[in-house]
């Protein structure tokens, strides 16, 4: 018996066909198993090279563009109705006798094969059929079925046990590439990387952008293999901004992916608790995702993605971990600023070490306040201890985009984020306030703080030196709290909120509750059950310095209305509203009244 004979391939009719050996024609020695990096089992072609199938002299008689697909499991069978009992991938190997002999039996049972999507259909000649009848062959070229016909009697067990054994062996040898990538990736953390040179090696080894992101879909790291740049609308930011832009539903993936290549992504969860991922019940760090951008996903992708999440969820504590002290770092070296217990002459250098360059032209103080006034109130609900770290990161790459020296610190005790900016001039104080203030406001937008239901108070300073950079500070950070209740604005300038501040130091002081009683009290009392309340006519028109005619036109009301108003106010509280002195006094009450 020939032994060393090798695949031929029956040339489809047509004259594009391609000239083909006869089925015993002799080429170079099959080389067998080919290594595929990234890939489990066996193709149909590399099975076709096996010896147990090379000396049934195999010849493919329809689909050779098919002899690519990978093989999961091998069947025998001689039954009719295999193909309810397949589940798709496999290498079905026949004699041919359940095959009905009416061309219509045929074409139904290889169409019914091609269904169920089997790899390959191999049928063994003379016991069934001498040559597989055209009806068959033409049917597995319309289905795309590889069909190959053997010329000589094979033992169907040694073609099974040679496959099986490939199979088990490629599992085994892809286990062995996903072990040596985890390996790469513990001896990255052991030796100083972070989560970006961890994301950096699995992007190279599934040949695929590689995005983690955190529990609530925020993007926080992403990685593309080496030497593989965008291609056009497959860039890799754009690829997870659609498919974060079409969020909704266990189907967004798929979506994203069926976008760019035909393949499916890959999500992984990174658990908050411990290093086994995907454990029921457990809390979730973020998610790692592999989108197809520049080809299918790999059986290895998804076992180095697997193992690789259980190494990012200790690298990402760790990473917050010093991430927030850094942070919690330069929110003392700011507080001790504000309350000068740094030396004028150490200000700067300690700054320095902390990454501050910025050693000409004023400085200048900005504090945000998120949430209440302390600790106990709403603040403590809207942010929680281990959130401060994000929230410093994501503000800090905003505030990288304004190409200032900047230095940020959190104090979590107080809720608030103190900055102190370079600036050239102190000219530039109110421009470089407003973009100061919406870069702000936007990287607290990313981190899931505004809008809120108690919107961020973000206060600016003045500009200075060093010796005034402490109590610039230390002003703008009462003026935030001052400043709670005050109308919203992009920014409020420290400078303008003096009157506030001196009543909100005031608020624990019984005298500023009784100035308020005797101001506006019975007001206030007629107000609790009056249908018309009367305080909105009497803050309009306060806050118009007493002009009737702007008070009517913002109240929306004409003049003998708002004349019959001002005139119950001024019987209910027994004071003259055009007495310059007594507007004053109203103006100081209500401003007092909300921090009393």
């Amino acid at each position: 018996m020939d032994t060393s004979g090798t695949i031929a391939t029956a040339a489809p009719p047509g004259p594009a066909a391609s000239a083909a050996g006869p089925p015993g024609a002799r080429t170079a020695p099959a080389s067998g198993r080919q290594d595929r990096p990234g890939l489990a089992g066996i193709t149909v072609r590399e099975a076709l090279e096996l010896p147990p199938l090379r000396r049934g002299l195999p010849e493919v008689v329809a689909c050779p563009e098919g002899l690519e697909r990978a093989i999961r499991w091998v069947h025998t069978s001689e039954v009719p109705n295999i193909a309810s009992l397949l589940r798709g991938e496999e290498l079905l190997l026949t004699t041919g006798l359940g095959i009905g002999p009416r061309p219509a039996d045929q074409r139904r049972f290889v169409a019914q094969l091609a269904d169920r999507g089997i790899a390959a259909l191999v049928v063994e000649l003379g016991q069934r059929f001498d040559v597989l009848p055209a009806a068959m062959v033409e049917a597995a070229r319309s289905r795309g079925l590889p069909l190959v016909q053997l010329h000589r009697e094979v033992p169907f067990v040694a073609v099974t046990e040679a496959i099986h054994t490939e199979i088990v062996n490629g599992h085994y040898a892809l286990l062995r590439q996903g072990e040596d990538v985890h390996r790469r990736c513990t001896e990255v953390l052991l030796g100083g990387g972070g989560v970006p040179e961890v994301l950096a090696l699995l992007a190279d080894n599934v040949g695929n952008p590689v995005y983690l992101e955190d529990a609530d879909g925020r993007l926080l790291y992403t990685a593309s293999p080496s030497g593989i740049g965008p291609e056009g609308d497959a860039d890799p930011l754009d690829a997870w901004a659609g498919l974060r832009g079409g969020r909704g539903g266990s189907g967004a993936y798929e979506r994203a992916a069926t976008a760019l290549v035909p393949g499916t992504a890959l999500v992984v969860d990174v658990p908050a608790g411990g290093p086994s991922p995907g454990q029921s019940g457990q809390p979730l760090r973020g998610r790692l995702v592999v989108l197809p951008v520049h080809g299918p996903v790999l059986p290895l992708g998804r076992i180095v993605v697997d193992h690789a999440a259980g190494l990012l969820a200790v690298a990402l504590r760790q990473a917050r971990h010093e991430e927030e002290l850094a942070a919690r770092g330069r929110g003392d070296f700011l507080r001790d600023l504000a309350e000068g217990r740094v030396a004028e002459e150490d200000a700067a250098r300690q700054a320095r070490v902390l990454g501050f360059q910025h050693d000409t032209g004023p400085l200048l103080p900005v504090v945000v306040r998120l949430g209440a006034d302390g600790p106990g109130e709403a603040l403590g609900e809207a942010v929680g201890p281990a959130d401060w770290a994000p929230i410093a990161r994501v503000v800090q790459e905003e505030l990288a985009g304004l190409g200032l020296p900047t230095l940020l610190g959190v104090r979590p005790v107080e809720g608030r984020l103190a900055l102190l900016l370079g600036l050239r001039a102190a000219g530039e104080r109110v421009a470089v306030a407003d973009r100061v203030a919406a870069a702000l406001r936007a990287g607290l937008a990313r981190a899931g703080l505004a809008p809120g239901p108690v919107p961020p108070v973000v206060v600016v300073g003045a500009a200075g030196p060093w010796p005034a950079a402490g109590p610039g500070l230390r002003h703008a950070a009462e003026a935030a709290s001052a400043a709670r209740g005050l109308p919203e604005q992009p920014w409020y300038d420290a400078r303008r909120l003096d009157i506030e501040l001196l009543l909100w130091r005031m608020r624990e002081h019984a005298d500023l509750a009784a100035f308020v009683r005797r101001a506006v009290g019975p007001l206030l009392e007629h107000d609790r059950t009056a249908r018309q309340p009367l305080l909105p006519t009497l803050q309009a028109y306060l806050t118009h310095a007493g002009r009737k005619a702007e008070t009517a036109r913002d109240l929306h009301l004409n003049r003998q209305t708002l004349y019959d108003r001002l005139g119950r106010i001024s019987l209910l509280l027994g004071t003259d509203l055009d007495d310059p002195e007594t507007v004053l006094g109203l103006r100081l009450a209500l401003q007092a009244r909300r921090h009393v």
